[in-house]
């Protein structure tokens, strides 16, 4: 597990996140495209745990995008490789309370 500053959720409900040092989750997502990402949100300690299926791309309009972001925080330092596209299959809530381990309905397709 490692943490990840570029992400973005798309209109119908992927989650992507930008390759800038995922060396060894790619290599584990060769054995095995099913992945989980825990997510937190500090200010209303909200938080989820998002189980999916990943899918790698290293060309197109969402890396593109991500290279910019990347370059742009690390001076040119860093670049974005590719990207995870992530098909969340279950939401699990993780906030501590009464609705931990719920699990979240996923919108329809």
């Amino acid at each position: 597990m490692i943490p990840v500053a570029f992400k973005d959720i798309t209109k119908d409900g992927k989650l992507i996140v930008g390759d800038v040092f995922l060396e060894t989750t790619l290599e584990n997502l060769i054995q095995n495209p099913q992945i989980a990402i825990s997510a937190y949100d500090a200010k209303n300690l909200v938080g989820y745990q998002i189980k999916g299926k990943a899918k790698y791309v290293t060309t197109g309009d969402i890396v593109d995008t991500f290279k910019i972001m990347v370059e742009k925080m690390f001076g040119n330092v860093a670049t974005a490789k590719g990207a995870l596209i992530i098909t969340p299959e279950k939401i699990i809530t993780t906030t501590p309370g009464k609705d931990n381990k719920n699990l979240v309905s996923l919108l329809a397709d």
